[in-house]
């Protein structure tokens, strides 16, 4: 590997920065139940002090993405909850509205055809963009799960209009510096049809929302055969793309650590971006990258490590395509020569790479072994099953 390699990979890692989801350290299940691991986090100083250590081990991780239902209302105020953030390590990211969890959204939040239900949402969405403000996060993402179940079941078109009155009428709650994510999924909760199922009408519902808002693409919401790259491509060319939620999947939104199924694809996607940043003369957009995975056989803190390492992994890889070369390819039609570029920047081992910038960073080579070296979990383990013990109850978390 050249020095100009080396350079490239390590002005890649340098301003790649991920954020951890709080919710992602709870214990977590499925529909049909939970698996409990003994480290599992009670409470958000738990959740906090995880991603601290994630952070320790990885030097990506500085913010930490938190959900309002979940994670306050502990007793402690929003002040209170950024010094413990700052204690280990760590600042406040993305605020997470809930609409989902409470039985008056059976039928739906803000597309109900009950008013008074879509006002108590728009409430809750209000409270989540101060609540932000309160503690410094300048993003507040919203996954909506309305949809229905069956054909006839409500309007279609009366519930996108209701969607977009709602909308319309947060922008102006926004602080200056906020960004409001709207994100999508086709499908899950409702199973006949969602309020909003694909990237088009993320789009659609952000462009009538005001300047402020963008578009949140879950790599793990999408059909078997979508191409997310041409979606992130779209999306850059309209400078609508606002952050990712990393996972991978076999079906959709499986949850799965990134790149464990097809690390190709996440290349692709990062290669995405380095080519248009490389359009701009090297300007990169502003991009929110985020976890959002709950894991609920893997080890909680080690399946986050392997997501961070791997995304370093590939955004490296992917900053080594020579975007100059590869539009020549393309001007030429040589379609050969254009995919070979991609494949020897995907096949090229960036390893002893980022283990030089690791060690410039004061960091272990091997954040996954320095993490099993510090003895971490185990102290965890022993401390939280003594807390549940006393607190007489099985399991952490909030979230089912």
């Amino acid at each position: 590997m050249t020095e100009k390699t080396i350079e490239r990979v390590h002005s890649a890692l340098d301003d790649f920065r991920i954020e951890l989801p709080s919710w992602g350290f709870a214990d977590t299940g499925t529909r049909f139940g939970k698996f409990l691991q003994d480290g599992a986090a009670i409470d958000l100083a738990d959740k906090l002090s995880d991603a601290g250590e994630v952070h320790r081990v990885t030097g990506s991780c500085p913010k930490v993405a938190t959900h309002v239902l979940w994670d306050f209302g502990e007793g402690k105020t929003p002040s209170d909850i950024v010094a413990l953030a700052n204690e280990n390590g760590m600042q406040l990211g993305s605020i997470n509205p809930n609409l989902f969890q409470d039985q008056e959204y059976r039928l739906g939040s803000l597309c109900n055809v009950d008013p008074a239900i879509r006002e108590t949402a728009a409430q809750h969405i209000r409270d989540s963009i101060k609540l932000g403000q309160d503690v410094g996060s300048d993003v507040l993402t919203l996954w909506l799960a309305d949809g229905t179940n069956y054909p006839g079941q409500d309007s279609i078109r009366a519930r996108k209009r209701r969607l977009e009155e709602a909308l319309k009428g947060f922008h102006e709650n926004l602080a200056p510096e906020q960004t409001f994510l709207i994100e999508y999924k086709p499908f899950e909760p409702a199973f006949y049809h969602t309020d909003i199922a694909d990237w088009g009408m993320s789009y659609l519902y952000a462009q009538k929302m005001g300047p402020q808002a963008k578009v949140l693409v879950d790599i793990g919401h999408h059909y078997q055969a979508q191409n997310i790259e041409q979606i992130v491509a779209w999306l850059l060319d309209e400078e609508m793309l606002g952050g990712f939620h990393f996972n991978d999947r076999r079906y959709a939104d499986d949850d799965l650590t990134l790149g464990s199924i097809d690390p190709y694809q996440i290349f692709r996607i990062f290669s995405e971006i380095h080519g248009y940043a490389a359009s701009k003369g090297g300007e990169y957009p502003d991009i929110e990258y985020m976890v959002d995975q709950s894991h609920n056989l893997k080890p909680k803190m080690e399946a986050m490590i392997e997501t961070v390492t791997a995304a370093q992994e590939l955004y490296a890889k992917a900053a080594l395509v020579d975007h100059a070369q590869l539009e020549g390819h393309q001007e030429r039609g040589e379609i050969v020569d254009a995919e070979r570029l991609l494949k020897q920047a995907f096949g090229t081992d960036v390893s002893r790479a980022i283990a030089e910038w690791r060690r410039g960073r004061g960091l272990e080579e091997d954040p996954l072994i320095s993490f099993r070296k510090s003895g971490y979990l185990q102290q965890i383990e022993a401390d939280r099953k003594a807390r549940r013990k006393e607190l007489g109850i099985v399991a952490g978390g909030s979230y089912a």
